[in-house]
Parts: structure tokens; C-alpha cells; sequence
């Protein structure tokens, strides 16, 4: 049974950082390109960060780039989001999904399992 854990998330204040954890289990997890998405209150779930299984290449969303950065540790299974100069409209629940052989997948229907989610509020 494929799990996806996330974990991290908080209020901050805006400038601040948190850095997101998400714990796999149940796959090989070095197969699966992990995905960060986020969905703000009143829109629709959207990319924000993709990684490849060996960790070589990563992708961003136009509105994280240069602030987020996303990075795993295969030999713990966990991907991990790390959010620097944290805008409110950065206030989101945040998920990580798992996308067996992806390469940078965008798009929600390519992955193959998600996690719960953790809220991220980030205050003016």
C-alpha cells in the first residue's frame, strides 16, 4: 500500500521559509518523479515543483522559481520542498505526488498517488 506523508507546513510570516517533507512508502521510490502541488482557497489545484526519480532535473512553476526549491533523498524516501521568501499568495495547501518513470510531469492525471496535504499560511 502506497503512502505519501507530507509534513512541514505552518503560518509564517511573509519573507519567512518552511520547508516541506514528504514521506513515501510502499514503491520504489527512486522509479517515481515526485511533484509539489498546492491548491489556494477558491482555485484550482496547480504545479508548483517536479523532480525526476534520480534527482537530476527539477522543474518550477513560472511563480516559485528562484524562491523554491524542490530535492529528494532516495536513500530515506522523502522529497522536500524548501520555500524561501514566502509570498501570501503563497498560501495554499500543499501536496506531493508520485508519478512512476515521470519526467517533470505538469499536469495532475499523470500521477499516480498523492498525499493528504499540509496547510501553508503565510501572513502580511
Amino acid at each position: 500500500q502506497v503512502q505519501l506523508v507530507e509534513s512541514g507546513g505552518g503560518l509564517v510570516q511573509a519573507g519567512g521559509s518552511l520547508r516541506l517533507s514528504c514521506a513515501a512508502s510502499g514503491l520504489t521510490f527512486s522509479r517515481y518523479a515526485m511533484g509539489w502541488f498546492r491548491r489556494a482557497p477558491g482555485k484550482e489545484r496547480e504545479f508548483v515543483a517536479a523532480i525526476t526519480g534520480s534527482g537530476t532535473n527539477t522543474y518550477y512553476a513560472d511563480s516559485v522559481k528562484g524562491r523554491f526549491t524542490i530535492s529528494r533523498d532516495n536513500a530515506k524516501n522523502t522529497v522536500f520542498l524548501q520555500m524561501n521568501s514566502l509570498k501570501p499568495e503563497d498560501t495554499a495547501v500543499y501536496y506531493c505526488a508520485a508519478n512512476l518513470w515521470g519526467a517533470g510531469e505538469r499536469r495532475i492525471d499523470k500521477y499516480d498517488y498523492w498525499g493528504q496535504g499540509t496547510q501553508v499560511t503565510v501572513s502580511s
